[in-house]
């Protein structure tokens, strides 16, 4: 009797699981608790689920803070399956291929003066670990203390709960490459800068911190590597830190307010009396929440599953802090930057952290529906660049960084003009593309590598010393086309963007009907000899020819003829599932880890972690059968993301492949950014409303809207029927209701002719 009773209520604690996972979320008050800012830390450099660390920021914030799991100057600053914390770091790191910048840690520690990475580090776990995006806390069990963690743009509170200890300290660690601190104990006062940086050559760089206690110092400290400075209050050197007691006898709370500047120690405190005042901790954290919710909050879901909502928001928590700003503003409150081009304190906004090769095809465009106001400052903060530096950056980290292909800052500044932001500088923009797309800079990745063959024969050819040349020339040709939208758009004569218009139809260049697919060409016209559709790298970037041959963001009708029409295209976009996910990875000397997260994820070619193909889906739009898009757009929602931690199926690289999936799950994608369009899915919930600056709304309804209803059936926009497979940018910030009918089988009817199409440039 007693066995099958305890069966009885086995079945019943399955089923109410179930039920709980199953059970809609009718309406989010409170956005920012659906955030997991752990998803996509379970990762490695061989294997990454989204190689991302728990952010804790606000959005677009100068500072990020995180635990730091990893060693010193690491670029997995915190994985999942670590046991031990070694500090709190203040991060500006975009992706650990890119690595940190202007980093330093705290940390708290009992039992004697244990400053040394190493030594300090703790043991602790995630059943005593609170992480949100605007509050961390977790217990650092070798120490018996509890660290409490919440920030602000540029400066941040920590609450530091100690034992009873007659040796309690905190120890300050502005980590190697050139580091300064000094503590002045009758101002409970550190201050210190760190030189630290892993990309570029950057001039005049420190990062400047200020951290007041509100208790005094029981005993005073510095030390060097790993000697400790009894007794002295200051050090320079390679690699200097302070470490200060406290009397914690009774048991104390130790609260520091901390913050920073890439200008001066006078700026450094400056951020940090305008940004923290006298807020106590539980007031920062709170204005900190209600940051995130109002950010969150644009975007209102209802009808998913609690899985969708955790999901749905940790993706765009994550879109919403790359590019970070690098400005300050000073105490004559005029916006000032450290200039990481020049290294000069100069006037007016700049941004850095983010890489266009990856979030030009989808982050930037959410930007510009959602937040259009903060890309304003990023489009100025562009001209900056320019004017500082002389070129464009294509990765910022902060400043030029020689990693990636292509030249799309010319897609990043077109759209935001084409989807109508204004009140920048234009002109300076426009100069700064002709510039970047005529001429090679000042290494590979500014500018454009190869832009005399390029401009001469019209492609990169492969035998001529330009790696990835392939790849360069797709993007490159996009890239025209954006420029010659921008162009166009601003009033520049005809005979001025008209070259732009003409080498935008290079991609035909590089098409070899014989496979049917984009292939390497040489110098001479003749197609490289080595070619294997499958092999990875070698005039591919990160990607193959299957990958890379759907590269023609702007003009999918012209490749639709190239591979022989609708029908062939169509089989050959069903064939990148329907194949095997074998590869060559020869080029690299090893599987690298964007071949490994194709290979386990069971949908063929398909290799969504990265970013090459992950338009790929919405193609179908343009050939007539925008059902299958439907079909794989939800696959790929339901099998490739999920708020835990391994809940990326690759990197997530500065809210490229979050902003994937919030755009699919409203139903539509930026396919070609810099015209006013998004094609064309499926919505993911019953309800979403957007709530836009412009006081407008965007309601998508789909009530009908399940696992299995996931096509749709039919779509009226403000109460008119609407067949096409396209949405005009226009139209929805205008303020739009979108109801749609979904059902479980595909309507093969619907948004099949012609007219349904989206945007191709041959249509022109």
């Amino acid at each position: 009797m007693k066995k099958k009773f305890l069966t009885v209520l086995a079945f019943l604690a399955v089923f109410n699981y179930a039920g709980a996972q199953n059970h809609l979320i009718e309406s989010v008050k409170n956005p920012v608790d659906f955030v997991n800012p752990l998803m996509g830390t379970d990762s490695s450099p061989g294997l990454s689920n989204g190689n991302t660390y728990p952010a804790v920021a606000v959005p677009w914030g100068m500072n990020l803070w995180t635990p730091q799991t990893g060693p010193m100057g690491h670029g997995w600053a915190y994985t999942y399956n670590a046991d031990k914390i070694r500090g709190f770091k203040q991060t500006h790191q975009p992706s650990p291929w890119m690595n940190d910048y202007g980093q330093f840690s705290l940390m708290p520690v009992t039992g004697g003066m244990k400053f040394n990475q190493d030594d300090r580090a703790s043991w602790f776990s995630h059943k005593a670990e609170v992480s949100t995006p605007y509050y961390y806390k977790v217990y650092l069990a070798d120490h018996d203390v509890t660290v409490e963690l919440t920030p602000t743009e540029r400066a941040a509170q920590f609450k530091m709960t100690f034992p009873k200890s007659d040796s309690s300290y905190v120890v300050i660690d502005p980590f190697d490459k050139g580091s300064y601190v000094k503590v002045i104990p009758e101002e409970n006062k550190i201050i210190g800068y760190t030189t630290k940086y892993a990309r570029g050559k950057l001039t005049n760089f420190k990062n400047y911190f200020v951290i007041e206690f509100d208790k005094p110092f029981s005993d005073v400290n510095t030390w060097e590597g790993d000697k400790l400075a009894k007794g002295q209050a200051e050090m320079e050197a390679d690699h200097a830190g302070a470490i200060v007691g406290f009397d914690t006898k009774d048991g104390a709370v130790v609260n520091a307010k901390v913050a920073s500047s890439f200008i001066s120690f006078e700026q450094a405190q400056l951020n940090l009396d305008r940004e923290i005042a006298k807020d106590d901790f539980e007031t920062t954290k709170q204005n900190a929440r209600d940051n995130w919710n109002e950010k969150l909050g644009r975007l209102e879901v209802s009808g998913g599953t609690i899985d969708q909502v955790r999901t749905f928001y940790s993706c765009l928590y994550r879109t919403l802090f790359f590019p970070n700003k690098l400005y300050e503003i000073n105490k004559n409150e005029e916006i000032v930057h450290w200039s990481p081009y020049n290294g000069e304190i100069l006037p007016g906004y700049m941004f850095a952290g983010t890489g266009f090769w990856d979030t030009f095809r989808a982050l930037y465009p959410f930007l510009n529906l959602a937040y259009p106001s903060i890309n304003k400052e990023m489009q100025a903060g562009l001209a900056n660049d320019y004017k500082e530096g002389g070129w464009l950056p294509e990765w910022s980290s902060p400043g030029y960084a020689n990693i990636m292909v292509g030249n799309n800052s010319a897609s990043v500044v077109a759209d935001a003009y084409i989807k109508g932001l204004r009140g920048y500088d234009t002109e300076t923009l426009w100069d700064a593309l002709v510039n970047g797309a005529n001429n090679e800079g000042p290494m590979s990745a500014v500018g454009r590598a190869g832009a005399p063959y390029y401009n001469k024969l019209g492609y990169v050819p492969y035998d001529v010393g330009v790696n990835e040349s392939a790849a360069r020339t797709l993007e490159y040709a996009y890239d025209d086309f954006a420029i010659y939208q921008f162009g166009k758009a601003i009033g520049k004569p005809k005979k001025e963007i008209k070259i732009y218009a003409e080498r935008s139809m290079n991609y035909k260049n590089l098409f070899d009907p014989s496979y049917g697919l984009m292939r390497g060409k040489n110098e001479d016209g003749s197609w490289q000899e080595d070619f294997n559709p499958f092999k990875w790298g070698n005039p591919f970037t990160e990607g193959n020819s299957w990958h890379y041959s759907w590269s023609v963001f702007h003009d999918v009708e012209g490749l639709i003829g190239l591979m022989g029409g609708k029908e062939d295209f169509v089989k050959k976009l069903d064939s990148v599932f329907s194949m095997p996910p074998i590869f060559d990875e020869s080029v690299y000397g090893g599987v690298i880890h964007e071949i490994r997260e194709m290979q386990i994820a069971d949908m063929g070619q398909y290799a969504h972690g990265n970013q090459p193909i992950q338009h790929m889906i919405y193609l179908y739009n343009y050939a007539g059968e925008p059902w299958k898009t439907q079909k794989w757009a939800r696959e790929t929602m339901d099998r490739m993301y999920k708020a835990t931690p391994d809940g990326y199926c690759g990197d997530e690289d500065n809210g490229q492949t979050s902003a994937w999936y919030v755009f699919s799950a409203l139903g539509f994608y930026p396919v070609t950014p810099a015209v006013d369009q998004y094609v064309m899915g499926a919505p993911l919930f019953k309800k979403v409303t957007v709530n836009l600056e412009n006081g407008n709304k965007i309601e998508i309804n789909a009530p009908k809207n399940s696992d299995d209803n996931k096509y749709i059936d039919s779509m009226k926009v403000d109460g008119k029927s609407y067949n096409k497979n396209y949405l005009k940018h226009s139209d929805l910030v205008d303020g739009a209701t979108i109801n749609i009918e979904m059902s479980d089988s595909p309507n093969k009817d619907r948004g099949t002719k012609k007219d349904a199409f989206p945007y191709s440039f041959s249509n022109e």
